[in-house]
C-alpha cells in the first residue's frame, strides 16, 4: 500500500471532484503527494488564503497496483521536461482544454516554479531555458485524481491539524 497526503483546511474523509480548483498543475482533479511535509505546506498555504482557523492533513492508503493498471489512462511525468512544462502551461490555461486523465503523477509546480512557467507561457524564456531554471528549484511530487473511479480508491486512514 502507498501512503498519500492531502493538505486543506478541513478533514476529507471522502475525496470528491467537485471541490477541485480550475486551472491547476494537472488541470481540475483531487491533488495529493507522497510527502506528508508537501501537504502540511500547502494545507497551511490555504489556511491563510482562506483565513481559516485549521490547516489539515487527511492521510489516505491506495493500492500502488493501480499506477500500473493498464485499463486505466494514466500520465506519468518522471521530472521536469518539455513534455511536464507544457502539460501545466496547457492545463493552468484560462481556456485550457479538459484531459482524459484518470491519474497523473508528476512534479509540483510550487511559487517558484510558477514564476518560470510563467515566463515559458509568456515567451520571455524558451522551453530548453525554462527546464533549466526549472531543475534549479526543489520539486516536490504530485498525485492528481481525476476519475470518480480512481478517486474512490483513496482509503481514508486519519487526519492531523498542523500547527
Amino acid at each position: 500500500m502507498m501512503r498519500l497526503y492531502h493538505g486543506s483546511t478541513v478533514e476529507v474523509r471522502r475525496p470528491s471532484l467537485h471541490f477541485g480548483r480550475e486551472h491547476t498543475d494537472f488541470g481540475k482533479g483531487f491533488y495529493t503527494t507522497t510527502l506528508a511535509e508537501q501537504a502540511e505546506h500547502w494545507a497551511k498555504i490555504k489556511k491563510d488564503r482562506a483565513k481559516a482557523t485549521r490547516a489539515v492533513v487527511s492521510v489516505y492508503e491506495i493500492d500502488e497496483t493501480l499506477l500500473t493498471d493498464t485499463a486505466l489512462h494514466i500520465r506519468e511525468f518522471h521530472g521536469v521536461d518539455e513534455a511536464w512544462l507544457n502539460f501545466v502551461v496547457g492545463c493552468r490555461k484560462e481556456d485550457a482544454v479538459e484531459h482524459d486523465f484518470d491519474l497523473v503523477f508528476g512534479p509540483v509546480a510550487n511559487d517558484n516554479v510558477f514564476l518560470t512557467v510563467n515566463l515559458y507561457e509568456t515567451g520571455a524564456l524558451d522551453a530548453p531555458a525554462a527546464i533549466a531554471q526549472l531543475r534549479a528549484y526543489k520539486t516536490y511530487d504530485q498525485l492528481s485524481f481525476h476519475t470518480q473511479r480512481v478517486i474512490s480508491a483513496l482509503k481514508f486512514v486519519e487526519s492531523y491539524e498542523v500547527k
